[in-house]
């Protein structure tokens, strides 16, 4: 509907016209009116008689679209219009040449994907070659590590050919995905529909929820991808219904074969970025850039198209490219790059990933383990502050009375990262992990009071009152009452050792084992 409307069409004509057609898709329903005669009452003034009835004069374009962006034929664009109207069967670009480098060696085929092995082999559930039933899945992995290709990639081979329908979980909202749905159900006499959602943990609760009919009733296909964790993102009952298939960051050999093949491709590769010049790679530019990537092929990628215009640049710069082949040196790379790629997010789950990490490893006593986790989440951005507290709560958690210093050094710590800020309090936080790292480890009180809370929540019959000897008398009322009665003052009585301090029923718990005798808890 919205695609007619932005073409000009009324919305009772638009309406009329995906009726007609079936809601097959936005260039029918286009087709459809433009071949109406103008005596026709469904005729809109915006649809003039034209010779050519056919949609092919809304498009624009000049090149053949990239082959893997495409699921199946669309119409042939004519350069008469301005704006290209996206459907589920519309090229990614129209214009191959203006998009990144990314986005035009994206992998058509699944045998074309790499790094992902462990669910392409030959009997995985993506190369099954049923073609009355595709589970719902949830595609799970870092960026750049071929979700969206992968998708596109999984749809096109499925035997049975279904409709794919993309929606972005940023822009849509509850409505497109209910006029999808229903495109779907109408269709699905005919024709299965698999609904692409990318960036699905972007969706609210309420738009989560209104996928579950037609997931549930088999109407769409689900085919998601997320880089978040699902079990934090997504509603138990949308992932009761789907298959979560957890994809790896590339290594560095998958990237540089994905940079070798750019390099190469003279339809869809660098080629196209230098003006049609042949490019070629050096070698120690292509490893650089394959380790210093973190495993991200978008990211690489693009970094080589960036090197690759500033190749083009020096080379015209000096009067050397007459027919030439223009070389993309380390330099290039390192000028592209500016600083190395690294995957973190301070809100997702590495960020969780990576303290994790630097807590396990100093309770392992391993400070070497320890700075370096630190030095990673420093180099990605994390606030001082924020690992300053964990340090903290380490203090009294892994150590606690054994070196009870700690506790002091890691609140040190923290100040001296309030004051300072980074960078100058990285040096701080680096001293006060080796210290905890070092440090002798006890886990006695954490332990003491685990126990204690547990005696709290399964107290029988509630938990009891205060023994009348601990609690004060400040009036003559409570005096006459009893409370305070009994009560033996330590400092006045050489021996209370028959003074109790637990309720009745927990008389003779202990809760803290001290001292260690030795030993290391």
């Amino acid at each position: 509907m919205e695609q007619l409307m932005s073409m000009g069409f009324s919305r009772d004509l638009a309406s009329k016209a995906l009726a007609a057609t079936g809601n097959l898709s936005a260039d029918a329903a286009a087709d459809w009116i433009l071949s109406q005669t103008p005596s026709s009452p469904s005729t809109s003034t915006t649809a003039t008689p034209h010779s050519q009835s056919t949609l092919s004069r809304f498009f624009s374009c000049n090149s053949q679209p990239h082959p893997s962006s495409s699921l199946s034929p669309s119409p042939s664009p004519s350069p008469s219009s301005k704006r290209t109207i996206p459907s589920e069967t519309t090229p990614n670009n129209k214009h191959p040449h203006l998009a990144p480098l990314s986005e035009r060696m994206r992998p058509a085929t699944l045998d074309s994907i790499l790094g992902q092995d462990h669910l392409l082999g030959p009997n995985s559930l993506l190369r099954s070659p049923s073609n009355k039933f595709f589970p719902s899945i949830i595609l799970w992995g870092p960026p750049g590590s071929g979700k969206t290709s992968l998708a596109r990639a999984l749809a096109a081979s499925l035997p049975s050919k279904p409709r794919l329908v993309p929606l972005s979980a940023v822009s849509s909202t509850v409505r497109d995905l209910r006029d999808a749905i229903d495109s779907a159900r109408r269709a699905r006499s005919t024709r299965a529909t698999v609904l692409f959602i990318d960036e699905i943990h972007r969706f609210s609760r309420v738009q989560q929820d209104a996928l579950l009919p037609a997931v549930e009733d088999g109407s769409v296909a689900l085919l998601a991808a997320t880089t978040e964790n699902p079990s934090f993102h997504l509603s138990t009952p949308l992932l009761s219904r789907c298959k979560v298939l957890t994809l790896k960051p590339l290594s560095p050999e998958h990237v540089k074969s994905l940079l070798l093949r750019a390099a190469s491709d003279r339809e869809h590769g660098l080629c196209l970025t230098t003006g049609g010049t042949d490019v070629t790679v050096l070698d120690e530019a292509v490893d650089f850039l394959s380790v210093n990537c973190d495993g991200d092929a978008r990211v690489a990628l693009n970094a080589l198209e960036v090197a690759a215009s500033l190749a083009a640049k020096s080379a015209t710069e000096s009067s050397d490219v007459s027919g030439a082949t223009i070389s993309i040196t380390l330099d290039h790379i390192k000028e592209a790059m500016q600083c190395k790629h690294l995957a973190y997010d301070r809100a997702g789950e590495e960020h969780y990933n990576l303290i994790s990490a630097l807590h396990k490893s100093m309770r392992g006593s391993d400070a070497d383990a320890s700075i370096y986790w630190l030095a990673r989440m420093l180099e990605a951005g994390e606030q001082p502050l924020y690992i300053a507290r964990r340090l903290v709560r380490f203090a009294s958690e892994d150590i606690g009375l054994v070196n009870p210093t700690a506790l002091n050094q890691a609140v040190a710590c923290y100040q001296a990262c309030h004051f300072l800020g980074m960078p100058e309090c990285d040096v701080c936080l680096a001293q006060c992990v080796a210290y905890l790292a070092l440090a002798p480890k006890s886990v006695a009180v954490y332990r003491a009071l685990k126990e204690a809370k547990r005696a709290v929540k399964e107290s029988v019959g509630g938990n009891e009152s205060v023994p009348l000897h601990l609690r004060n008398a400040p009036t003559k009322l409570m005096d006459q009452l009893g409370y305070g009665k009994g009560y033996l003052y330590p400092p006045d009585h050489d021996d209370c050792s028959g003074q109790t301090y637990l309720p009745p029923s927990l008389l003779g718990r202990k809760f803290l084992d001290w001292p260690p005798d030795g030993k290391t808890q």
